[in-house]
């Protein structure tokens, strides 16, 4: 029978694979040498940008710093007008009535949540005394002007410079109101005086009223008691009146 010779790499590597599968100990302090420097890389890089992140919002927050208190309030507020004007946009090419749109979206909890609110923004505090009241009346007046753009472009281009006061001018003497302008007052004033006339001013005390208390202290307190219970001792006042009560 002829022998076959068989190559010694061969015969090596079908004898011992464990012994070359297996690194040796410069192999594995290499591997881990690697491992150590892969995770060293990843730890710079989570540093790197966990600076970066710190740095821009170290930036932001002077920015907020800067702006005024009620910056974020107003910002919602031109953001919540913009939204309304292309509402209103919206609402204008498909021919409807914005008012009525928006009231369609309103609900009846929001309507008397808003309500409330307006009656708290501006409440009745009665009079007070003759300065509040002017004042008062002095900012009421003041939210029913509606100015006049375009006069008051002809009056730029008129006076220029001269228009725009200063501690030096002489204003006495040197307006002349319109006709347009003097009628306004005049129907303004007109409207005050019949509002005043159908004013009648609060009587702190009824005169025709019976006096069924011996003080201030002593009044207040029936009056919080008809307030609660005048319904229930009505018949028994009376009849204390008629003298028939048993």
């Amino acid at each position: 029978i002829p022998l076959v010779p068989v190559p010694v790499s061969h015969w090596s590597q079908s004898q011992h694979p464990k012994e070359e599968a297996e690194p040796g100990p410069a192999a594995a302090a290499e591997q881990r040498r690697e491992e150590r420097l892969r995770r060293f890389r990843e730890l710079h890089m989570k540093r790197y940008e966990a600076c970066k992140l710190n740095s821009q919002e170290v930036l932001e927050e002077d920015k907020r710093l800067k702006l005024p208190p009620n910056w974020e309030a107003k910002k919602a507020r031109l953001e919540w007008e913009l939204q309304v004007q292309e509402k209103k946009k919206e609402c204008a090419a498909r021919g409807e009535d914005y008012e009525r749109v928006k009231l369609l979206e309103i609900s009846a909890e929001d309507a008397e949540r808003w309500e409330r609110k307006k009656k708290k923004k501006n409440p009745d505090l009665g009079f007070s005394d003759y300065a509040a009241a002017q004042l008062r009346q002095y900012q009421r007046l003041t939210r029913q002007i509606k100015p006049d753009l375009e006069q008051y472009e002809k009056l730029k281009e008129q006076y220029g410079e001269a228009l725009y006061p200063t501690s030096d001018s002489l204003l006495h003497g040197t307006h002349v109101p319109s006709k347009d302008g003097v009628d306004r007052m005049v129907a303004d004033l007109e409207k005050q005086i019949e509002k005043r006339e159908k004013y009648s001013r609060r009587r702190p005390y009824n005169d025709d009223a019976d006096i069924d208390y011996i003080n201030e202290r002593n009044a207040k307190f029936n009056q919080k008691a008809e307030r609660f219970y005048g319904k229930y001792t009505a018949e028994i006042k009376q009849n204390l009146e008629r003298g028939t009560a048993v």
